[in-house]
């Protein structure tokens, strides 16, 4: 990281102890502050768009996401970002391409993996699914979202139903 890269970063610190603090507004207040003083600054506008997909402000957050790639193309982080923010949406296609870019870049990267994974079970291409979420957890992911990926393959495998109906029920 150069001395202008680090200098962003720190421009962007508080920003982003405010959102791992749950301060999801006062972060945007503080990344919006920061974007308007140095309208270069990648990682103001990535934190940005991360604050406002915790608000589920998906447009907002895209918007982030893109600017943040448009001044750092390479930028890993705004990539699966932006591709999460795209599955939230709905475009499924879209957000497969953008982890696809993650995992050109490196293929056994969790995040692309989960991503394309997870793009591919809402779209219900259940074998391209299954590829990418098994090789998801052989990168050790945390508890919680190892178990929510588990989750996932059992539908794939058709050990569980995604949404169980009346007939599913413990009276039936």
């Amino acid at each position: 990281m150069d001395d202008v890269q680090s200098e962003r970063w720190e421009a962007a610190q508080e920003g982003m102890e405010l959102l791992h603090a749950g301060e999801a507004d006062q972060a945007i207040d503080e990344l919006l502050r920061v974007v308007r003083e140095d309208p270069e600054n990648e990682y103001a506008f990535h934190f940005l768009g991360h604050a406002y997909f915790e608000k589920e402000a998906y447009p907002e957050a895209l918007k982030s996401y893109v600017e943040a790639l448009k001044l750092a193309p390479e930028y890993v982080g705004a990539m699966v970002g932006a591709g999460q923010t795209l599955r939230m949406m709905g475009e499924y296609d879209r957000a497969i391409r953008m982890g696809q870019r993650v995992l050109q870049k490196q293929e056994d990267d969790g995040d692309g993996l989960f991503l394309v994974g997870a793009a591919h079970f809402q779209k219900g291409e259940n074998q391209a699914a299954k590829r990418y979420l098994e090789r998801f957890l052989e990168t050790g992911p945390e508890l919680e979202i190892a178990l929510e990926v588990e989750g996932m393959l059992q539908v794939v495998r058709g050990e569980v139903l995604p949404f169980p109906g009346a007939e599913d029920t413990v009276e039936n």
